[in-house]
């Protein structure tokens, strides 16, 4: 007879944990001897999962002893829907937008204190950016995080900036603090920003904010692409059609350019 490990004890406490969270599809509000009845797993295992998943935030206990799904799946919830919703009124802009400027497309949110790539739009050209679908950057390296960074509120973003270790991760990344100030307030200023180098060497990248319905940034829209690709007389075209692009995707949103009617 073989003995158990530590991980399939393990993994059977997942799936077994899981199992009593399915539970709540079907009913909003269960007691323990519910759960011990819909499951038919002994009371001692449901009391001692349920109390794990207490802890955790998953389920939470009314003054009835009665169990519902806790405030953290409202918050994972929201934030699955968020980036669903963004990337499927984000596509077909952005084909739109690769297919104009023949460079790399991506959508990005922030995640922390990082920006996470949630969608990457690649071109027909043999050398390609390493960025991919999840890959994390911090918000102030490269044009797409550092212009959500730019929008956040003025609080927010002094508090990130002094408690912040500016890495280098390219050889153009930013690491002095103040330039990095006038750099945002410009990048807030113009609407756009600009990086050379900062994530990934002989490469650039123009990223302009996506607003919600109530002005507020809640994703960023960049072209990347070779260095030698975005000389200066290139700029002005790409900015342009970046920022439209930004603007359709927001609109989509519920954004309403009373709001930064100056963007």
């Amino acid at each position: 007879m073989s003995i158990p490990t530590v991980s399939n004890h393990k993994n059977k406490t997942v799936v077994r944990s899981m199992d009593l969270l399915h539970l709540f599809l079907h009913h909003e509000q269960l007691t323990i001897s519910d759960m011990v009845k819909l499951s038919n797993m002994p009371k001692t295992t449901v009391h001692r999962m349920i109390g794990s998943l207490e802890d955790m935030g998953l389920l939470e206990k009314d003054h009835e002893g009665k169990y519902k799904l806790g405030l953290l799946f409202l918050q994972f919830g929201h934030l699955v829907s968020e980036r669903l919703d963004i990337r499927k009124s984000a596509l077909p802009i952005m084909h739109k937008l690769s297919s104009d400027v023949k460079e790399a497309v991506h959508l990005a949110i922030r995640n922390g204190n990082e920006a996470i790539y949630i969608e990457k739009l690649d071109t027909d050209q043999p050398v390609r950016l390493f960025t991919k679908i999840g890959r994390k950057a911090p918000l102030y390296a490269g044009a797409s995080s550092r212009i959500i960074l730019a929008h956040l509120e003025a609080e927010e973003r002094e508090h990130y900036l002094n408690t912040i270790e500016l890495k280098p991760v390219g050889e153009g990344t930013i690491t002095n603090k103040e330039q990095l100030r006038d750099i945002l307030n410009h990048s807030r200023e113009v609407g756009y920003s600009f990086s050379r180098a900062e994530l990934e060497n002989y490469t650039a990248e123009l990223g302009a904010p996506i607003f919600d319905y109530s002005g507020k940034i809640i994703a960023a829209i960049s072209i990347a692409g070779l260095e030698i690709k975005f000389e200066e007389q290139h700029l002005p075209g790409l900015i342009q059609k970046l920022k439209q692009a930004a603007l359709e995707i927001s609109l989509q949103l519920g954004f309403q350019l009373s709001h930064n009617g100056n963007r």
